[in-house]
């Protein structure tokens, strides 16, 4: 009981916060510039995180922007589906979404639970639902990302109970989130630009190389992938704080193998542990997990595109200070450690992975180019072991990645 007290009563200082706000701030949005006079920025968060969410606040006006909040009550969200009927669910609100969309310059969110757990056996399809109804608003925003007018990030306030299931006490959980974001640095923006750089380096490397394909192996993973024509590797942009990881969207008809990941996936308030996934000609044709396996099949039957790739990632160990499992998505796939981590997402695909001019492909063209269409992107993440073969197409073949770090 003692040590649950002192974990408890941590909270971090007044000046890591403000400095947890200025990088999101000053540096996440904007792709690295940071904000602009004028510019409206949407600022999302449950009462767990009010201190970042009123640092953040304060940011934004201290940079000549305005603020839209969305702030919500935490917690409740098990008895809401349970009372809420599939109409209520499916009900889309287009004049408002409309709205916020044709507003909003940024978005900010801040992920804070205080049940991780919540939605344990809540029925599959009320918690899919809601992703199939947002839709319209996702691809309004993504359209506006693609024509340059709108960026986001994302941020982590750590509680109690997110401690509780990574297993650490709270001052350890937040030691975790300092030092991976950098935010007892002297220059935190500066740190993050230095790390950018190299991520940076390591992009124009893979993408010099004009690789075909890529293969996967290691402990438990035997994987091949089509990186697929006119593809860009990106990273360090500013979405996600923190974020140290190389990724790309592949030509999802060409994944042919079977992965087995390490890391317990928290999602739609559950977890999901011990996920196995085969493709065939780019589909999941086997979805197996030793937890909430019900959930993991549902997930990559959601829609037409929820069981192909829309992602394939690598983080370098020796850039990533996380060593520990966080319980939480954004930290887990930026892991670094001495394997350093290798993440896939099903489910939509980034198209800002496309080399050409994003905003002039049409869905046809998205098609066409093998770029993944889901209302879904779900991240699972394997810390084994593994080398990564680039073939290139000039038939030859490089090792790109080998004992967590990139040999490029």
């Amino acid at each position: 009981m003692e040590l649950y007290l002192v974990a408890v009563a941590f909270r971090p200082s007044e000046q890591l916060l403000e400095n947890y706000a200025r990088i999101l701030v000053d540096f996440a949005l904007g792709s690295g510039r940071g904000i602009s006079r004028g510019d409206v920025v949407m600022v999302s968060a449950g009462d767990d995180a009010k201190p970042l969410y009123l640092a953040i606040r304060q940011a934004v006006l201290r940079s000549g922007g305005t603020v839209i909040g969305a702030y919500s009550a935490s917690g409740g969200a098990r008895a809401e589906l349970e009372l809420a009927t599939a109409e209520q669910l499916a009900t889309f609100h287009r004049a408002y979404y409309r709205g916020i969309a044709s507003t909003i310059d940024h978005r900010i969110g801040i992920i804070s639970t205080s049940d991780p757990r919540e939605l344990e056996g809540v029925d599959v399809d009320k918690l899919l639902v809601g992703r199939r109804t947002m839709r319209p608003y996702q691809r309004w925003i993504a359209k506006k990302e693609d024509e340059g007018r709108y960026t986001w990030t994302l941020a982590l306030y750590g509680t109690a109970a997110m401690a509780r299931e990574a297993r650490l006490s709270l001052e350890a959980y937040w030691r975790e989130i300092i030092a991976a974001c950098f935010l007892e640095d002297t220059d935190p923006i500066g740190r993050w630009r230095a790390t950018h750089r190299e991520i940076a380096r390591v992009k124009r490397r893979l993408d010099a190389l004009d690789i075909d394909r890529l293969h996967v192996e290691g402990d438990g993973v035997d994987i091949g992938f089509s990186v697929g024509t006119r593809r860009r590797w990106l990273g360090g942009t500013g979405r996600n704080i923190p974020s140290f990881e190389v990724f790309t969207s592949p030509d999802w008809r060409g994944t042919e193998g079977t992965v087995a990941f390490t890391e317990p996936l928290h999602r739609y308030g559950s977890l999901i542990d011990g996920i196995r996934l085969t493709f065939e000609r780019g589909r999941v044709v086997e979805a197996t997990a030793k937890r909430n396996e019900k959930l993991l099949r549902a997930m990559v039957a959601a829609d037409a595109g929820s069981s192909a790739v829309g992602e394939i990632s690598l983080t370098d160990g020796r850039l990533s200070p996380i060593t520990r499992y966080m319980a939480e998505t954004l930290y887990d796939e930026n892991r670094g450690g001495p394997n350093g981590n290798f993440h896939l997402a099903v489910g939509n695909a980034y198209r800002e992975a496309f080399s050409g001019v994003i905003a002039a492909q049409t869905r046809r063209d998205w098609q066409r180019l093998g770029f993944n269409d889901s209302s879904v992107h779900t991240d699972i993440i394997s810390t084994a072991r593994r080398q990564v073969t680039a073939l290139l197409r000039n038939g030859r073949t490089k090792k790109i990645y080998d004992d967590g770090r990139f040999t490029v």
